[in-house]
């Protein structure tokens, strides 16, 4: 009989016995399925916080802040120089000539939070007409867009569903003054966790002279180096520019990072005891086999098939586990909202979002779990002596 053919028969007949082992095989499994459903379900708040800032971005237009400034909240252009970027020979203009770029101003407010006392701050953005244009998925989902120069607002369908207050008609207290909210939107990213409202009329209200970014249309996205370069070089100014994609990279990386370690820290902390836990679970299947085992080898068997046995239960039993916990990510956390405080200060509501890929990394983690809790006691029970093997 070839080695091949003694790997088959040997790893068919330990599989068919693992029913008679249900007990220390659910060990594994269960133990497995913990691991690779917590580390899923980490990495799923960064992977769906991640899909949230990046679907903002496109690589064709840009954002313009004060140098320096580690994002909007913390950057102030005055109406001189928002004007003289405007002029920039980069930015795309409309039919009438008007450049195609939106000073918009960024103010911290405070919604309640449902069913708790305290509020949670959310980000009031001042735009102007032309903003709508440069926002290609967003769309008013119920009312209707506010009117330059009225204190009216629209809400963000993720600020919407997270917090309270924020139906269309009702009316929020903002500096002394009260603004109703007259629509709610949808823009498929970062902005869903915002209000809007006309970026002169917040101007107005927070005494401010100045705005905080500009968005802008590139006429070609090659041209964006050498915009860059000609607005640091204008001794009139002090920006920056990126492309909007790389700048709302660039807000949600700290976050995404800081996630991705505490899911390893968690992640590794129980992947050690879950390969215990395997590694004690093979031992012992191997020391209930260990007069099988011997028989085996006595009619020929070599220890390269019993090795073979052994690593298939354990690699079956991981990979089970795997999928158990993938799967219980995916039903419980999948498109499961959430609010969490973003780089400015502000809530950023999002989805958790179980990937393709954070499944293919849980599965990866189980075969390893398997493969190591598996090696030691198949290579025990390939050089279990026979004649020992038969006394047991």
């Amino acid at each position: 009989m070839s080695t091949w053919t003694q790997m088959r028969e040997i790893t068919l007949m330990n599989l068919r016995s693992i029913p008679d082992r249900l007990g220390p095989s659910l060990v594994i499994v269960v133990g497995i399925a913990g691991v690779v459903g917590v580390m899923v379900a980490l990495l799923s708040m960064s992977a769906g916080l991640d899909q949230t800032l990046g679907n903002t971005g496109r690589s064709d237009q840009v954002v313009i802040t004060r140098g320096g400034s580690n994002g909007e909240l913390s950057s102030f252009l005055a109406i001189g120089s928002m004007t003289l970027v405007k002029q920039d020979p980069a930015i795309a203009r409309a039919d009438d000539g008007t450049a195609l770029a939106s000073g918009e101003l960024i103010v911290i407010t405070e919604v309640p939070r449902p069913g708790q006392r305290t509020g949670a701050n959310v980000t009031l953005r001042g735009v102007e007409p032309v903003g709508f244009r440069l926002r290609d998925g967003f769309r008013i989902t119920e009312g209707r867009k506010f009117r330059p120069g009225v204190q009216e607002l629209i809400v963000g369908s993720g600020a919407a569903s997270q917090f309270t207050g924020l139906e269309v008609g009702r009316q929020l207290k903002f500096r002394g003054s009260t603004w109703t909210v007259v629509g709610h939107f949808t823009s498929g990213g970062a902005y869903d966790s915002e209000l809007w409202s006309d970026r002169e009329t917040v101007q107005s209200a927070w005494q401010r002279a100045g705005v905080s970014s500009i968005l802008a249309q590139l006429a070609n996205p090659a041209a964006l180096k050498s915009m860059a370069e000609r607005l640091k070089e204008d001794p009139q100014l002090d920006v920056e520019a990126k492309t909007q994609q790389e700048f709302y990279k660039g807000q949600s990386g700290n976050l995404t990072a800081t996630i991705g370690i505490l899911a390893g820290i968690v992640a590794a902390i129980m992947a050690f005891g879950a390969t215990f836990g395997a590694l004690n679970t093979m031992y012992s299947a191997v020391s209930a086999r260990t007069r099988e085992i011997g028989t085996l080898r006595a009619l020929g068997f070599g220890a390269m098939p019993v090795v073979a046995s052994v690593m298939a239960e354990a690699l079956l039993l991981s990979v089970s586990g795997g999928v158990l916990g993938a799967l219980g990510a995916y039903l419980a956390f999948n498109g499961y909202a959430v609010s969490t405080l973003g780089g400015g200060f502000t809530q950023v509501a999002f989805q958790f979002a179980v990937t393709p890929n954070l499944v293919i990394i849980g599965l990866g983690m189980a075969v390893g779990i398997g493969f190591v809790g598996g090696l030691a006691p198949a290579i025990r029970a390939a050089r279990i002596p026979v004649t020992s093997a038969l006394r047991e």
